[in-house]
């Protein structure tokens, strides 16, 4: 018998214990390494099996119904209905069993049409072709087929099918280009290089022949990171190893670009790729509407509970006098008679959570993920949040936090790429205090902007012009741009122009190609790297060559990047750019004071500042930081920090020699959305890396902070006069003081804080036991009391912390964070939403946020009209099913004081099933997805709307007790108005009961359909009430269900079902109809049932209205032809005119502004605008017709 399978299947699934192990060693090829290398350790991998889906086809029935059981409502209802399945109760177990069972399935089938959808997509990635070197050839498999260690060619244009180290390319010079779009959306060239020893293989047959190991790291989640080795086996000679990072590692998905063919092998295979382990979800977020709904459905548990454990003592109550203990007709059988009292009664317990267990909505669930899905595409279809420029529009990638947009208190915000526009522009670079600005050309020869500002070709001395050529050789070398020629760059074709190849710069840091581009300006041009080689073009046309030897690589902790390069004449040089702050401590000499006196200048005007910096190097001291350099790279263990620590050792000592300056200009309307932001009443605060004066200036320039704002400080250089106790307090009183004082006076004094990273850490380490203070609360106090923060400096780590810190203060806010960047992600994980800009730092912010926009502007409609709509949409959702509900199961509760609590049901049992899955699902439905209380327009105009939603109005314990209570008085009209009905009843001459009054013929379930009739009709006529903004759909679903329910009920009552084997509503429906009376008592009581709800929103609407109430006023007048109304300010409180007469013959006005006072105050005014005259009372008016406003 052959256990090739079976070995085969438990070697996949049980070898688990190699994750334990911290490296890996990959053999290329399955080729042994020599005898005496290194013992032979065969290891087993996953093949190269992608796996997305959720689900197979033997466990999608267990998995999926377990996964929806543990939803509570879910697990009560399949509780229930086992109950009725068990005892003897008064409703058949399909009216709780089909409502359950529909929405089980409507759940199931969206969950595995879903995951059939990444079934063909994981089945699609896993049959693509690949081609694999073998024995010298190249053969063609499917990607599943793929093992660890096999050399793979991969082809222009194709996408990796796993992770590969690069072993060569067609390219000379062993490298190859890449694009990681789909990975982390940055569409930027990045270069790849092989290890020297390997990069000449040409041909299937040289790879072939490679003996070599590579050792590395276990699979790791950052796409960023990689620590390994290559040791190649030679004949007759010592192995040789060579250091592998991430710069040789290409990542599956990414895709081979401006490269003929490739060589690689792999070495990450199916799950365990770096793209596969990023498929890891992130944490479920729940929404403050989600959360109302679970306590609101405890409240209505509690209330089931009671109403059946009252129903139940009172039957035993009742039944305690003989005479009614066993009546004829309801005779106990032996074994109910011997069964133990308390068992009874348990028994009677459960049967009458059964009879009311409606209360409990079952379907809101499954509506509300309707609702949820479905809306989402109005965020993904609305054309103004489309943007031209990037052919995108907005993204949602999770409909659960529709509504939260809705509720949204504090905005975090980062600056660069988010505010601004990330698109860097070089401005000026300043040399040992002498300013060159390259845009000011006269007669060939570039001229100052200012007195002050030196022309690069003047003569300066000999000292000075080194400093000065050695800067702008600094800024054409220190860079990890690339020079594309004759190629199309981001979809344009660049091609020839006046004869001349034209080249242009590609790094994945807009940042370095703005400084490139400007050295290129100012006479020194960077043309290539090619074979190790740096080559740049001087301003006197000549070319220099610096071979490349080492790249220190930026990081945000050390923020500076370094390069050392070799020239023709052999001196070694060591160049380096960063922050000021990370340049200025490693200075040992140059103009120190001037540079850093210009760098503040153009900090304050908002523009991003660079030092530059270099140190000429010995041989010995090159030797020595070859050493360090190697021995980090080549250390397998904590790779990263022996890097750092080497870094540190050779970035020392430098000489000064400048810094430059890049503007990246605001966004379009950036301004304008913060401005509406602080007037819904968001708090809005930016959260940035850089320096506090280039922020400060973006802040005051998107009016984040306004010039009157008075600006108080938290950072470090403070902290060092005073101490963080001192500081902290000292701002404290001053917010409280003019807190207390703004009671007293109009004016009120606008506070702005800016803190920085450093003095944050020391305010959030903090221990209050020890200092004896809570800093963290006396912190978020004076936070609390400024309108706008700004914290600059900050690690994306302490974004996070900050967000997490405002989420976790005493009152609990709702927080939104956005940013376009890797370093952003954080943040918007922790936030309660989280929005991506599609940026130019790449996708990862996109990629891991609930909602994904073009541009900073369209999170002004994201909020203000789409967070407005979901969350008045879900909440009347909300309360309205919890109202119908009680309006259905109340009578029920009142049938049972009439009946002797035997637990008689009202109504039938179609109607009980139907009720909430056909006769009132769809109208609240679409009302869900349409309704809109004010229009777009007036919303985007009047951002203090957004404060009537906010804060969870709608949903807070009031108005949900007002919707109960309204439910409780609709089901007590419904049933006592149909018990008057049949107060009077005779008997006819058959013997059947028939009430005088309405020659009705009478019986329980004529009573419970008049019941149920008022029941459906008025439910559906408080939501067409509700409903503001009609459409043809609403139209069609509201009269609709009315009609189905009426045909409905004169199908079942009307003809005898051969499937039922009783017909008790036979021929009941038809003949309540044809009672006069009946139909006069049904109006009534739907009128009586929805007056006390329109007399509230009578009086409230002109007793005290709320804003959107008046925006709706508005609204209604615009439309009746007679004036446009606008709002004047925030400032002004919007009203109607008592009085309003025009003197003339003339046409009206097509635009009115309409105000009324704060105060109220005053008599009537009286305002002449000629040629119209408007009489007021009580209110101010202002006019403008097509020309200029005038404002009264």
């Amino acid at each position: 018998m052959d256990f090739t399978v079976l070995r085969n299947l438990i070697t996949r699934f049980c070898v688990g214990e190699e994750i334990w192990v911290d490296n890996r060693t990959v053999y290329i090829g399955h080729k042994e390494p020599p005898p005496g290398a290194e013992a032979y350790i065969p290891q087993r991998y996953p093949d190269n099996h992608i796996v997305s889906s959720k689900y197979t086809f033997w466990n999608f029935i267990p998995k999926n119904l377990f996964e929806q059981f543990r939803r509570i409502a879910n697990f009560y209802f399949l509780g229930i209905f086992l109950v009725q399945l068990m005892i003897d109760t008064p409703t058949s177990p399909i009216t709780s069993g089909l409502p359950l069972f529909f929405v089980i399935t409507v759940t199931s089938i969206k969950q595995g049409y879903e995951d059939w959808l990444r079934h063909k997509a994981d089945c699609s990635i896993n049959e693509c072709p690949v081609d694999v070197v073998q024995q010298g050839k190249v053969v063609r498999t499917q990607s599943h087929k793929l093992r660890v260690g096999d050399v793979v060619m991969v082809r222009e244009d194709e996408t990796f099918p796993c992770d590969l180290i690069l072993l060569s390319s067609s390219r000379v010079d062993g490298t190859c280009y890449v694009t990681t779009a789909s990975l982390d959306g940055e569409s930027s060239h990045k270069t790849y290089y092989a290890v020297p020893d390997t990069m000449a293989f040409r041909m299937e047959q040289e790879v072939d022949s490679l003996h070599a190991t590579i050792e590395c790291e276990q699979p790791q989640p950052d796409l960023y990171k990689f620590v390994g080795r290559i040791n190649i086996y030679k004949e007759s000679e010592e192995p040789v190893a060579r250091t592998l990072g991430a710069e040789n590692l290409l990542l599956r998905g990414a895709t081979l670009k401006n490269t003929q063919h490739i060589y690689a092998v792999a070495i990450y295979t199916g799950m365990e790729t770096k793209m596969a382990l990023n498929y890891q979800s992130k944490s479920q977020k729940r929404s403050a509407v989600e959360k109302s709904m679970n306590a609101f459905l405890i409240v209505y548990l509690c209330i089931l509970i009671s109403k059946a454990l009252i129903n139940t003592v009172l039957k035993y109550a009742w039944q305690w006098s003989p005479d009614r203990d066993e009546p004829w007709y309801n005779q106990r059988t032996e074994v109910e008679r011997q069964r133990h009292m308390v068992i009874r009664a348990f028994t009677d317990f459960l049967a009458f959570m059964v009879l009311f267990n409606y209360i409990i909505p079952v379907s809101m669930y499954v509506t509300v993920e309707m609702q949820k899905f479905l809306g989402s595409y109005f965020i993904a279809m609305d054309e103004d949040m489309y943007d031209e420029e990037l052919g995108m529009g907005a993204q949602v990638n999770t409909s659960d936090l529709n509504e939260e947009l809705g509720q949204v208190e504090y905005v975090f915000t980062d600056k660069t790429g988010t505010l601004t526009e990330n698109n860097m522009e070089f401005i000026e670079c300043c040399v040992d205090g002498n300013v060159y600005v390259p845009h000011a050309i006269c007669n060939g020869q570039i001229l100052s902007a200012a007195s002050s500002i030196d022309m690069i070709d003047s003569s300066p001395g000999g000292y000075r012009r080194e400093h000065e050529d050695l800067f702008f050789r600094a800024l054409c070398l220190c860079h990890t741009v690339q020079v594309k020629e004759e190629e199309t760059v981001d979809g344009i074709k660049r091609g020839i122009h006046q004869g001349r190849p034209t080249s242009s710069y590609i790094s994945s840091s807009p940042d370095e190609v703005a400084l490139v581009e400007g050295m290129k300006r100012l006479g020194y041009t960077y043309l290539r790297l090619k074979d190790s080689y740096m080559e740049i073009l001087n301003k006197d046309d000549e070319i220099e060559r610096f071979e490349l030897l080492h790249v220190l690589n930026f990081d945000s902790i050390r923020r500076r990047m370094s390069v050392i390069v070799k020239s023709s004449s052999g001196e070694y040089l060591l160049f380096c750019k960063g922050a000021d702050s990370s340049i200025f401590p490693l200075v040992v000499s140059g103009k120190v004071e001037q540079v850093k006196a210009r760098v503040e200048q153009n900090a304050v005007e908002g523009l991003r500042t660079l030092c530059v910096a270099y140190r000429r190097l010995s041989p010995t001291e090159y030797g020595e930081a070859c050493q360090h350099l190697t021995d980090a790279k080549l250390a397998l263990q904590d790779r990263e920090l022996r890097l750092a620590q080497a870094y540190d050792v050779i970035e020392r000592d430098f000489v000064l020699l400048g810094a430059t300056a890049v503007e990246d200009r605001l966004q379009e309307k950036a301004a304008d959305t913060i401005e509406s932001l602080h007037k819904a009443g968001i708090k809005v605060w930016v959260l940035t890396g850089d320096k506090m004066e280039t922020a400060a200036a973006t802040c005051y320039a998107s009016k984040l902070f306004r010039r009157s704002t008075q600006i108080l400080e938290l950072t470090k250089k403070r902290t060092e006069e005073q101490s963080l106790h001192d500081v902290l307090f000292e701002l404290s009183r001053t917010v409280l003081q003019q807190r207390s004082m703004s009671g007293l006076s109009v004016d009120c004094v606008d506070f702005g804080l800016i803190i920085d990273g450093a003095t944050l850490s020391a305010v959030l380490k903090s221990n209050p036991e020890r200092v004896g203070y809570n800093y963290r609360e006396i912190f978020l106090e004076v936070c609390r009391n400024c309108s706008a923060v700004l914290c600059c400096r900050m690690a994306p780590l302490q974004k996070a912390q900050i967000v997490k810190l405002i989420k976790a203060s005493k009152e609990h806010p709702i927080t939104l964070a956005i940013g376009d960047g890797a370093n952003d992600v954080s943040m918007i994980l922790e936030a309660h939403v989280g929005i991506g800009i599609m940026g130019k730092e790449g996708r990862q912010a996109a990629r891991n946020s609930d909602y994904a926009i073009p541009k900073f502007k369209h999170l002004k409609k994201m909020l203000l009209v789409h967070g407005h709509y979901y969350y008045i949409r879900i909440a009347e959702l909300v309360q309205y099913f919890f109202y119908k509900n009680v309006c259905f199961i109340f009578p029920q509760f009142l049938y049972q004081f009439f009946c002797g609590f035997s637990q008689q049901p009202l109504y039938d049992t179609a109607y009980l099933t139907l009720y909430n899955i056909s006769f009132t699902s769809l109208p609240i439905l679409f009302y869900s997805l349409f309704e809109q209380d004010v229009n777009a327009e007036t919303l985007m105009r009047d951002p203090s709307l957004y404060k009537d939603v906010a804060k969870n109005s709608l949903l807070r314990w009031r108005v949900f007790l007002y919707w109960t209570c309204l439910g409780v008085f609709g089901a007590v009209i419904f049933f006592f108005g149909a018990y008057f009905l049949f107060d009077n009843t005779t008997f006819t001459s058959n013997g059947q009961l028939m009430t005088t009054n309405t020659q009705m013929m009478f019986g329980n379930w004529t009573f419970g359909t008049l019941v149920f009739t008022v029941l459906v009709f008025t439910v559906t006529l408080k939501l067409a009430l509700d409903t503001h903004h009609w459409t043809w759909i609403n139209h069609f679903v509201i009269w609709g269900s009315l009609l189905f329910y009426v045909i409905f009920s004169l199908l079942w009552g009307g003809i005898i079902w051969p499937f039922l084997n009783y017909q008790r509503m036979y021929y009941v429906f038809m003949q309540m109809l044809s009672s006069g009376p009946a139909w006069l008592s049904i109006i009534l009581l739907i009128i009586i049932s929805l007056l006390p709800d329109v007399i509230k929103k009578v009086l409230c609407r002109a007793v005290c209205p709320t804003a959107t109430e008046r925006a709706q006023d508005y609204e209604k007048l615009a439309q009746g032809g007679t004036a446009e109304l606008t709002p004047l300010s925030s400032h002004l409180h919007l009203g109607v005119p008592e009085a309003l007469s025009l003197r003339t013959s003339e046409p009206l006005p097509q635009k009115l502004l309409l105000a009324h006072w704060a105060d109220g105050a005053g008599a009537a005014d009286l305002c002449t605008l000629s040629p119209y005259t408007l009489r007021l009372s009580g209110a101010g008016y202002a006019y403008y017709a097509p020309g200029p406003e005038t404002s009264v």
